[in-house]
């Protein structure tokens, strides 16, 4: 009843969209349909085509909800702890990102669905993941110039720092991490990954595999 209030006032989008991360989050991404997202918001199955032409459009909207609230997440973590320079913009991006996960997995799994890939398809959904991406990439890069984060392909760094990330985010929200509290995980995980950037980091690693080569 309350969302077919919400459309009668115009929020019919915002319903479907609420409705269909609520189905997500129940039964995962495969399992989302617009007659289904439909039936949960209290609407027509007709209704949807008026803001999403078919389920790929639908999920496109919901990946693109996902990384805005990522970065909103983001900026609103850094505003909060002030980090005094680059290497602690990096690591809050890091905490941020793993906190919205855990308080998101749904917006997470359809951020990342294989059904949106290729976003080039999609230009708001392209932009705001760019924004994201933008986010750890700019932010590696002003850490080199400063000398806080070891030289080297910017793009292979921002890879490495998100994978790590989001492989950390996706095992908690799996339930993969039970032993250990959560905060102890987040913060292990970030403190570990800032090492590997520090300057000092890349002559170690160079070391070992000289090492390991004999």
């Amino acid at each position: 009843m309350t969302r077919k209030k919400a459309y009668h006032h115009g929020n019919l989008r915002q319903a479907l969209i609420d409705a269909a991360f609520e189905l997500i989050e129940e039964r995962g991404v495969p399992a989302l349909t617009l007659r289904e997202v439909a039936r949960r918001a209290g609407v027509s199955h007709a209704a949807p085509k008026r803001h999403f032409a078919d389920r790929s459009a639908l999920v496109a909207a919901l990946a693109e909800h996902g990384f805005r609230g990522l970065a909103a997440h983001v900026e609103s973590v850094r505003a909060s702890r002030q980090p005094r320079d680059s290497a602690e913009r990096l690591r809050a991006l890091g905490v941020a990102y793993i906190e919205y996960a855990i308080a998101h997995p749904a917006h997470l799994r359809v951020m990342f669905s294989p059904e949106v890939a290729d976003k080039t398809r999609y230009p708001e959904l392209q932009r705001a993941a760019d924004a994201v991406h933008d986010m750890l990439h700019g932010g590696i890069e002003k850490a080199q110039r400063e000398g806080l984060v070891r030289r080297g392909d910017p793009n292979a760094l921002a890879f490495a720092a998100w994978s790590m990330v989001h492989g950390c985010a996706t095992l908690l929200i799996d339930g993969q991490a039970r032993r250990t509290p959560v905060r102890t995980l987040i913060e292990s995980a970030v403190r570990t990954l800032h090492d590997g950037l520090e300057p000092g980091a890349a002559v170690s690693a160079a070391r070992t595999g000289r090492r390991a080569g004999r």
